[in-house]
């Protein structure tokens, strides 16, 4: 790691794809660059980030990262996209429940479809499909870009991702704690009900 500056997680994570994918073997982008930071992690497990992801992260923490770029350029992983098979899909909401930026909708038992321009193209909703309807397309979306461009479009996507991610994150913590509470409000009921008839046969 470079001597001569304290790297943060935010400036790793800020390099990350955001795909929250889990092809590191960790749970999303910021888990990676957590253990990048604190416990000097491999620079070579991003795919979606490919050898572009590598030179930068080498840059950033001072790594000589020349013995890895031929295999990053075999590991690295195309700009992807999910599709659903509309015939096909039979509405069971795997995939939205797997979907870690709410890039997919639907409701039960309806056709789902993916938004195109939210998705990473992770794959994590490709597994739990019962009928195997989703597939993954590869496309280019940098093809008429220069590398200014391409730069800034990269970026800005990832802080989309990022976002996306951290509010989907948040509406769930909510609805579980929405849940807690009604559970906790029926079982007080429950013990309310409970004490008073004990009360009454007293």
């Amino acid at each position: 790691m470079n001597s001569n500056k304290t790297v943060t997680i935010e400036e790793v994570d800020a390099i990350l794809p955001q795909t929250q994918c889990g092809l590191c073997s960790y749970d999303g982008c910021k888990p990676y660059a957590e253990a990048i930071v604190n416990h000097h992690e491999a620079l070579t497990l991003c795919p979606p980030g490919g050898t572009s992801g590598l030179k930068k992260l080498g840059t950033l923490l001072g790594q000589d990262i020349t013995p890895f770029v031929d295999l990053m350029a075999l590991k690295q992983k195309p700009t992807m996209l999910a599709f659903i098979r509309e015939q096909d899909c039979i509405g069971c909401m795997k995939c939205i429940q797997a979907c870690p930026v709410d890039a997919i909708i639907g409701s039960g038992k309806f056709m789902h479809t993916v938004i195109a321009s939210e998705c990473t193209g992770c794959e994590l909703c490709v597994a739990p499909c019962p009928v195997d309807c989703i597939d993954m397309i590869e496309y280019e979306p940098f093809a008429n870009m220069n590398e200014e461009d391409t730069e800034a479009y990269q970026l800005a996507r990832s802080n989309h991702y990022r976002q996306r991610y951290r509010d989907r994150n948040k509406r769930l913590a909510e609805q579980t704690k929405q849940q807690q509470e009604k559970y906790s409000q029926v079982k007080n009921k429950q013990e309310a009900i409970k004490a008073a008839l004990l009360r009454a046969k007293s």
